[in-house]
C-alpha cells in the first residue's frame, strides 16, 4: 500500500459512513410511512414481522453498524495524524493534514494555504514522495 492508499483510507470510511447515513433516513421514512394492517390472529404458522418491524430491525442494525464505522474512522484518523505528524516539513504535513484529516478540496487547501492551485499539486507530488519514504522506513523497521 502506497502512501495516498494509506492516507485515503479515512476519506473512503467517511464516504461509507455518509451512504449508510442516507440510508437510516430512507428507512426512517419508510418506517414513519407504513400503517399497520389489522388481521384475525391465526392459531397455526409462524409469525410474520410486519412492515414497520421488519423496517425498525433493519434501521437498528444499520444504526449499530454506523456508530461501529464512525468508532473505526477515529482510530484511523488518529493513526493518520500519528503518521502525518512525523514528515518534517511543515508545509507537506499541513497539506496531507489539510486534504486527507479535514477532507479539504484542492482549492480549499490552496486558499489556505496561500498557494496557486497548481503549486499545490506539485507540493503534494513531494509531499506523497516523503509520505511513500516513511511509510517504507516503517515497514522495513517491522520486519
Amino acid at each position: 500500500m502506497n502512501a495516498k492508499e494509506y492516507l485515503s483510507q479515512a476519506f473512503k470510511l467517511d464516504q461509507r459512513i455518509n451512504c449508510k447515513l442516507e440510508q437510516v433516513s430512507v428507512l426512517r421514512d419508510l418506517a414513519l410511512k407504513t400503517t399497520s394492517v389489522l388481521q384475525d390472529d391465526k392459531v397455526q404458522g409462524t409469525k410474520q414481522r410486519s412492515p414497520m418491524e421488519n423496517a425498525l430491525v433493519k434501521l437498528m442494525s444499520l444504526e449499530e453498524e454506523i456508530n461501529d464505522d464512525i468508532d473505526q474512522l477515529i482510530d484511523l484518523k488518529r493513526e493518520l495524524a500519528a503518521f502525518v505528524s512525523k514528515i518534517e516539513n511543515s508545509s507537506y504535513r499541513l497539506l496531507l493534514e489539510l486534504r486527507y484529516l479535514s477532507g479539504s478540496t484542492w482549492e480549499e487547501v490552496a486558499a489556505i494555504m496561500g498557494y496557486d492551485l497548481r503549486w499545490i499539486y506539485r507540493l503534494h507530488r513531494k509531499a506523497l514522495k516523503e509520505a511513500n519514504e516513511l511509510l517504507e522506513s516503517s515497514t522495513m523497521e517491522c520486519i
